[in-house]
Parts: C-alpha cells; sequence; structure tokens
C-alpha cells in the first residue's frame, strides 16, 4: 500500500502526534510520502537517514498513484488538498488536528485504529460533488473546483453590492447583500450554515443559494438541482469585489462575468466506521443532547 500526507502547516504541537502516525503506517509497511511546508520537516523528526519520499501536487499523484491521500490538520487541509488530488479519484482520509472538523473527520486519539480500518478494507468511500467555476478572466489558476463552496463578497467594509443571479439563463433574482453563497451538499454544513442555509445531506443531488445578509428580508436561501448552470453579475458603488473558492480568493470587478455548475468529477472522502453524516451531526453540533442536564 502506498499513502501520500499532507499537511499544510506544520505545527510543533503536531509533531510527535504525526510522527507516531506515519511511524504506525510504516510499522504496517505501508510506503510513505509526505508533503509538507517545511523543507526540514523529515530530518527533524526522523534524521538524515529514512525513506519516507516527499511528494509535490497533482502529478506526482498521477506518477505514484497512492492508495490514499491522508490529510493531518483541519476541514481546511482537505480543501486544499482537493486542489492536488483533483479528477485523480484517489480517496482522501482526513485526520483532525483542529477543531471541528466537518471533514476531517477522524480525531487523533483513533489514529491507530484508522490505520487498522485502512488496512482491513473497513472503509467506506462516499463521492462528494465539486462546483466548477467558468469566468470571462482567469481566475484560481488550474483548479478552478470547490468542495465546499463558491462566493461573492462585498470587500473590507463598503456597502452592499447587487448580483444578478440567473439560472441555465432565466434571471432568478438580484440580491441586494453583502454577498451570496453556493454551497455544495458538503458545503452546506460550513459558511451557508451560519448564514442561515440548510442542512442537505451529502449524496443530495442539490446545490444551496444562500444570500450574506440580504437587505431585503423576504429573501431566503433556495434549494437547485445541481444540473443547472447558475450565472452572475456583479454591481456596488465600489469598483471590486471578493470571489472565493473554499479558502482561495480573488479580487474580481464588475467586468467579470461568471457561471457555476457542477464539475465533471468529484472528490472522494473516506470514511471509517462508526461514522456517518447523522452521527458527525450530532457530534459536532450536539443534536440529541439536553444541554439541560
Amino acid at each position: 500500500m502506498r499513502v501520500f500526507i499532507y499537511i499544510q502547516k506544520l505545527k510543533q504541537e503536531d509533531a510527535g502526534i504525526i510522527k507516531n502516525f506515519i511511524s504506525e503506517l510504516r510499522n504496517n509497511h505501508i510506503k510513505v510520502f509526505i508533503n509538507v511546508d517545511s523543507s526540514d520537516f523529515k530530518e527533524d523528526l526522523f534524521g538524515k537517514e529514512t525513506d519516507i519520499e516527499q511528494w509535490e501536487g497533482y502529478e506526482d499523484i498521477k506518477i505514484h498513484r497512492p492508495n490514499f491521500v491522508i490529510t493531518l490538520g483541519g476541514d481546511g487541509s482537505i480543501l486544499h488538498a482537493v486542489t492536488l488530488i483533483r479528477d485523480t479519484k484517489t480517496p482522501v482520509l482526513g485526520i483532525n488536528l483542529g477543531r471541528l472538523g466537518f471533514l476531517a473527520s477522524v480525531e487523533k486519539k483513533f489514529i491507530s485504529n484508522a490505520v487498522y480500518q485502512l488496512m482491513h478494507n473497513m472503509y467506506r468511500i462516499e463521492e462528494r460533488t465539486l462546483l466548477n467555476l467558468v469566468s470571462s478572466q482567469p481566475m484560481f489558476g488550474e483548479t478552478p473546483i470547490a468542495l465546499n463552496d463558491f462566493t461573492i463578497l462585498k470587500r473590507d467594509n463598503s456597502s452592499m453590492i447587487t448580483i444578478h443571479t440567473y439560472v441555465n439563463g432565466d434571471f432568478l433574482n438580484s440580491y441586494w447583500a453583502d454577498g451570496i453563497i453556493i454551497a455544495t451538499p458538503t458545503g452546506s454544513t460550513g459558511y451557508s450554515l451560519s448564514c442561515g442555509g440548510p442542512i442537505l445531506f451529502p449524496q443530495s443531488h442539490n446545490l444551496v443559494i444562500t444570500p450574506v445578509a440580504a437587505h431585503n428580508l423576504n429573501v431566503r436561501p433556495v434549494v437547485l438541482p445541481d444540473e443547472v448552470v447558475l450565472s452572475f453579475k456583479v454591481e456596488g458603488r465600489t469598483d471590486t469585489f471578493l470571489c472565493t473558492m473554499d479558502s482561495r480568493v480573488e479580487i474580481i470587478n464588475s467586468s467579470y462575468q461568471l457561471a457555476v455548475r457542477k464539475a465533471d468529477y468529484t472528490i472522494r472522502l473516506v470514511q471509517l466506521q462508526p461514522t456517518t453524516f447523522l452521527k458527525t451531526l450530532h457530534d459536532k453540533l450536539n443534536w440529541g443532547l439536553d444541554q439541560r442536564n
């Protein structure tokens, strides 16, 4: 078995956990490749003599064809790893070293059990929808994709903006707001949820449009089938606006023509036993827990 480890940001307080995890993999005869933001990481933790190899990005995944990409961090690490995995169909497993972690569902105290389950095929694969952005001007490099959401937002403390929104070319609404969020089912528990959007189950074939601080109180989130193409025209008193795909940001102006649709490929998330979407909701949102007792 071959595993690619991705660590978006190395924290010294996590070094012991990371070392133990990689040792667990190697003790089970799993070939380990690692991608971190520190070139001294391998030498610091394992010394100069180590068979752990470095991997850089998309091309390495295509060449080496790992069985899994495992992220160590939080949900942001998975979101960034998606831009490296792209259409390779490599399953990704998130180990949570952060806080909430809807996507990175494996807590660090269960690392040994996670390795055991991977070795014994005690997991399932969930296909997750991606968003694809088409723009009149180049944006987000080679990866105009998002697992969670696409947003158009005002900049800084400027006045609200107007976002004219179309579904398959038909006019839907003009949103006078701080912005709007287009969320996948995966992203429905993220920024969209905090702005009053609904929770969608991961296998729902839908997208959600959620306004951010809408000026008109009769405007509410809208759930659409994921086969539609959404297009946008942005206006405002300022010259520039923000456009995001997951945690990546670009600055746009009113001349940009933007359209979002479901991507042609999916991302494959590894879910270990006994993790389910409902269990994650119970654990992360304290659903079913009486706080009074």
